[in-house]
């Protein structure tokens, strides 16, 4: 009975097996948008390599696949700048994730925790003071 019992399988040698991922998955934007610049770069290329060919061949094809490979080379550099500015701007929308032990956060925490105080003792005071004179209806 030894190996099948802990995998499930005889022999002891499973198919599969489910590890973490090592980096978390693109947020769906920037995945899209880097989906949109692999694909443009891919026919930018097959563009250059048919106009190289066409004009080795010296078909009337070569000046007008000269231009557009030139037009695409521009889009797919936009389309890679794109992925830059999508993931930009996510970041700032959602926030990057911080480390427990972030010195940011704690900083934050400090802050959050002096103003709570300052405030308590703020209402503490307005309340001591409101006390004090209210309720009388003449000063003797």
């Amino acid at each position: 009975m030894g190996a099948a019992d802990k995998t499930g399988v005889p022999g002891g040698r499973r198919l599969w097996v489910e590890e973490p991922a090592a980096r978390r998955r693109m947020p769906d934007p920037v995945r899209t948008a880097a989906v949109r610049a692999v694909i443009v770069t891919a026919v930018t290329l097959v563009q250059a390599v048919m106009a190289f060919f066409f004009s080795l061949t010296g078909s009337w094809l070569a000046f007008p696949m000269v231009l557009s490979s030139v037009g695409s080379t521009v889009l797919a550099t936009w389309a890679v700048l794109d992925i830059w500015v999508t993931r930009q701007v996510w970041n700032q929308r959602n926030g990057v994730v911080s480390v427990p032990s972030s010195t940011a956060r704690q900083l934050r925490r400090e802050r959050r925790r002096a103003r709570r105080t300052a405030r308590a003792t703020a209402r503490e005071a307005s309340r001591i003071r409101r006390r004090g004179t209210g309720g009388r209806l003449s000063e003797a």
